[in-house]
């Protein structure tokens, strides 16, 4: 049995319905937070069970059975060390066999601050004894297609990368990758480095929005503080607005770029470049 915790997150949801194509609905387990958001998953014959990070009494029950497991990184960050412990300890206790855990790209090297609760976890993982592979994901396409629309109506791209090289990759990539470690074989104690194929700046993606829309569109290039005052002004909270600005900086210097290509690779196709992410957006 195969299951997938924060099963009616964004990446989640993708990864389900990747096994779907392989594997009977029954021996799926969606592990969420809140049953009844996962009601269309339950009618497609997969299990839905109770786990919520933050009441580890429900985690055992809800890995009770499993053979495979993935973790994938809770969405709250400051929050992901105790949450993923909790998660890990259920997972030994109830023997699972194979821990599949979603990190950051290059996490024991990464300049980002996000890498921080990354190498806590991985390191309780190896800590655990637990069977594991890890998926050290890059950034999303969507991370910066949500900003389409916006950039067409100011003209412009805002951040803080500078000319850093952005090697991203759809979620459905990275979905995709991660229902290949849970149903082939021989995945433990494989460590990959997830990135896109074709990498791109920042300026570059300026100027695929403006060949896509038609209209002119320019990257900014900010400070790290102004990035994050500009992020604040738009109404995002101070906490995200830094960690945001901080992977941006972090881009600048590499953190975001792997030219291995071991996504692809894995997934057995070429990554969805931003391009093609970009006219989905429009």
């Amino acid at each position: 049995m195969l299951a997938v915790t924060g099963a009616t997150g964004q990446l989640g949801r993708l990864v389900i319905d990747e096994l779907l194509k392989v594997v009977p609905a029954a021996q799926i387990v969606a592990a969420v937070r809140n049953v009844n958001k996962a009601a269309d998953l339950a009618a497609k014959g997969v299990q839905v069970r109770h786990a919520d990070y933050d009441a580890p009494e429900t985690l055992l029950s809800a890995f009770a059975g499993v053979d495979k497991l993935l973790l994938i990184s809770s969405s709250e960050i400051g929050k992901r060390a105790p949450q993923h412990k909790a998660a890990i300890d259920a997972a030994k206790a109830a023997g699972v066999s194979l821990l599949a855990y979603t990190s950051l790209l290059h996490a024991d090297t990464s300049p980002l601050m996000l890498a921080e609760e990354h190498l806590f976890t991985e390191a309780y993982i190896k800590q655990s004894g637990i069977p594991a592979v890890i998926l050290r994901n890059g950034w999303y396409n969507e991370n910066y297609t949500v900003s389409v629309a916006s950039a067409i109506e100011h003209g412009a791209v805002f951040g803080c990368a500078n000319d850093g090289k952005l090697a991203t990759a759809s979620r459905a990539d990275f979905a995709a990758a991660a229902a290949k470690v849970l149903t082939q074989p021989e995945q433990a104690g494989k460590v990959y480095e997830l990135a896109g194929d074709e990498a791109f700046t920042l300026s570059q993606f300026a100027d695929y929005i403006s060949a896509a829309s038609g209209k002119t569109v320019v990257y900014n290039n900010l400070s790290e503080s102004e990035f994050i005052a500009l992020l604040e002004q738009v109404g995002l909270p101070a906490p995200v607005a830094v960690m945001l600005a901080n992977s941006e900086s972090g881009a600048a210097i590499g953190g975001l770029f792997d030219n291995s290509k071991q996504l692809s690779a894995l997934i057995g196709r070429p990554t969805t470049t931003i391009q093609q992410s970009i006219n989905e957006a429009l």
